[in-house]
């Protein structure tokens, strides 16, 4: 300090203090050359830490590649740092046949029980990170994704959808569950059960006599999610023995049975559904009432204004004849009417999806421009 204070000109005007600081500056850059630490020489010279990082930082961020004035100088290893040796060898017991699957903590406790200590378990981390091994080292089951569903009916009873919803009760807590087939090509229901409780005997016991009075041929496929009475040992047992295909809804996919929700809602938006049931003989009276007409009353839009039974026992095409002669009379007697001769809605497709796939789309060689 003396020798810096004898160095300066004598004839220097400069302000007290800013001389003084000039002078702390110079000496702190002279220790830091010298290679004593930051706290050291902050503490030696009386300069806040706090201030020289500061600086520091605002002198990176002005100029990103500074030419400092400071040699840089190695940084002196602290006497607890493990050699290459002996973080090889941690490495190795991180690797090993007992501990390659497990967590870095777990192995530290289990080496320290066993009567070894190699590092803390900080360091131990710091050294399998190093390595890229400290993310999930434990050999998990990998689940591929579930294939969605993609299901086709060209005709009644090929595939048939089913689910269960609730009914509100007499008082808080009380629901009735509400058992429900339809059949995705002409929207027939062929069977309906309104049960106190969900049970899986139920539910198979409602398929069999369901797939028993429809009568005709037994359904390929019954589609439904992925509840506890669908995927039952009774209801699967069930569909194994009558050769029927039983497939599920991917887990929390809404749309994977939408001919069942689509159902339900047509059943809780009607005028006259109740806010709650008085009892379980009230729910299934209301539920028989509305089946029939669904069924045999209701004409429903997705299959050409006609009712779920006549698509279901095949007399669409009569009751289509017979509106193409009530519509060729209109014509007949006022054509000034019809910009063209008027034809019956027809069903728009013969092939009903569940998941239609998606077509792939060939590109045209003729119009690929080349380049």
């Amino acid at each position: 300090m003396r020798e810096q204070q004898r160095r300066e000109p004598a004839g220097d005007d400069r302000d007290p203090v800013v001389r003084a600081e000039t002078i702390l500056e110079e000496a702190f850059i002279e220790l830091i050359a010298l290679a004593v630490s930051v706290v050291v020489a902050c503490r030696l010279t009386g300069k806040s830490r706090a201030t020289h990082y500061r600086r520091a930082k605002q002198s990176r961020q002005a100029d990103p590649a500074p030419q400092s004035l400071v040699p840089a100088a190695e940084r002196t290893k602290p006497p607890s740092t493990l050699s290459d040796v002996e973080r090889a060898g941690v490495l190795e017991v991180i690797n090993s046949a007992g501990y390659r699957d497990l967590s870095i903590c777990q192995i530290w406790a289990r080496e320290l029980d066993e009567d070894r200590y190699h590092c803390s378990m900080s360091s131990m981390y710091r050294i399998a990170r190093a390595a890229g091994q400290t993310r999930e080292r434990r050999r998990l089951a990998s689940h591929p994704a579930l294939v969605k569903p993609e299901l086709l009916a060209t005709g009644p009873s090929q595939v048939w959808s089913w689910d269960i919803t609730k009914l509100r009760g007499p008082a808080k807590g009380i629901w009735f569950h509400l058992y429900a087939l339809i059949d995705i090509f002409s929207r027939f229901s062929p069977g309906y059960l309104v049960c106190a409780a969900e049970d899986s005997v139920v539910a198979a016991d409602f398929i069999d006599d369901a797939i028993a009075r429809n009568g005709g041929p037994i359904p390929h496929t019954v589609h439904a999610d992925r509840g506890t009475s669908m995927t039952s040992k009774p209801v699967s047992a069930l569909l194994s023995d009558l050769g029927i295909t039983r497939t599920h809804s991917r887990p929390r996919v809404s749309n994977d049975n939408p001919f069942s929700e689509a159902q339900f809602k047509t059943l809780k938006y009607v005028h006259d559904f109740p806010h709650h049931f008085g009892s379980l003989a009230e729910a299934r009276v209301f539920c028989d009432g509305f089946f029939v007409e669904y069924n045999h009353v209701h004409h429903h839009s997705g299959i050409a204004w006609h009712t779920p039974a006549s698509v279901h026992y095949g007399t669409s095409d009569a009751i289509d004849d017979a509106r193409a002669v009530t519509l060729n009379r209109a014509f007949a007697q006022h054509p000034e009417r019809f910009a063209k001769r008027p034809q019956p809605p027809r069903i728009r497709s013969e092939a009903v999806w569940i998941n239609k796939p998606q077509e792939e789309v060939v590109p045209n060689a003729a119009t690929t421009k080349t380049t």
